[in-house]
């Protein structure tokens, strides 16, 4: 089979397509590569410019952020905050979105749009902080799990997926016995899973980077959560921004480091996480979105 010629336009067109992806790339993944090589870098020789490499290796940030007080607990309470909230929202979202493609299911409609209508109004910041307190979840770590077990957004989704599944499979498990939860967990569930996969990477980003409701409701440094402990010492630094090297060392404050350095390793710290995680869901995530987006 003879090859395809390429002419001017085609051969001007693949430049032009690969020039702007190449371009596109860059933009995307250079800004966090420069966090990176910066939070790496020594801390005063980096004021002086990082582009590609690191300005003299050196880890003094990332030791003073792993010393501070209370990280390790944080940590271990974001940890279970991002898996035991992630299980609860797929869960309830999950089982709920199947709820409501039963026919059967007495005001069914008007169920699906109560969730329609949660997606385009917000309370505000009052009622909710009403509501938490009404229902004694101040300083619970139940605050970072319940009220997110249902949304709107994830409900849809799942229940699009689900109304694409072949009847079949769920008209044979009655036929054998089969309820609602079970025919909901042995078939319906799995066959789901893009889609869950899908869902469970949106609710591990949002569990992981929320600290609003900590920062509000919450006053135990037990519960303290890392977002929100980083979240401090970054607003600290920022107030020493204005001093020389030379004070910062004489003040104490601040040995090795300046608070860019401090800021770029933190900012290292919070999103690093979810970094690693994106590449394992991926392929689940990309076959969930275009399979629920097929029917509205």
């Amino acid at each position: 089979m003879s090859k395809r010629k390429i002419n001017l336009p085609d051969m001007l067109f693949n430049t032009f397509n690969y020039s702007f992806l190449t371009l596109l790339l860059v933009l995307t993944v250079y800004p966090f590569y420069y966090i990176f090589i910066y939070s790496i870098s020594d801390s005063f020789e980096a004021q002086k410019g990082v582009f590609l490499w690191p300005a003299g290796l050196s880890l003094e940030s990332y030791n003073a952020a792993f010393q501070l007080k209370g990280i390790g607990n944080a940590a271990a309470v974001s940890v279970m905050r991002t898996l035991i909230g992630t299980v609860i929202t797929v869960l309830c979202s999950s089982y709920f979105a199947y709820l409501i493609t039963k026919r059967e299911l007495p005001l069914r409609k008007v169920i699906y749009r109560f969730v329609l209508v949660t997606m385009y109004f917000n309370a505000g910041f009052i009622p909710w902080y009403l509501t938490m307190k009404a229902y004694n979840l101040q300083n619970s770590f139940l605050l970072y799990v319940l009220p997110n077990a249902l949304i709107g957004f994830y409900i849809i989704l799942i229940k699009t997926f689900m109304e694409q599944l072949p009847p079949s499979l769920e008209e044979s498990a009655k036929m054998d016995g089969a309820g609602y939860f079970k025919t909901f967990t042995h078939i319906v569930f799995p066959l789901s899973m893009p889609i869950i996969a899908t869902i469970a990477v949106f609710a591990a980003v949002g569990q992981w980077n929320t600290w609003f409701d900590n920062f509000f409701l919450v006053s135990n440094p037990k519960l303290q959560t890392l977002q929100l402990l980083l979240y401090n010492f970054l607003s600290q630094t920022n107030s020493l921004a204005g001093m020389t090297g030379e004070e910062l060392t004489r003040a104490g404050t601040v040995r090795v480091m300046t608070p860019q350095s401090v800021q770029m390793t933190i900012t290292m710290l919070v999103t690093l996480p979810i970094v690693l995680v994106y590449p394992f869901l991926q392929r689940f995530f990309v076959k969930g979105i275009m399979l629920g987006a097929v029917k509205g």
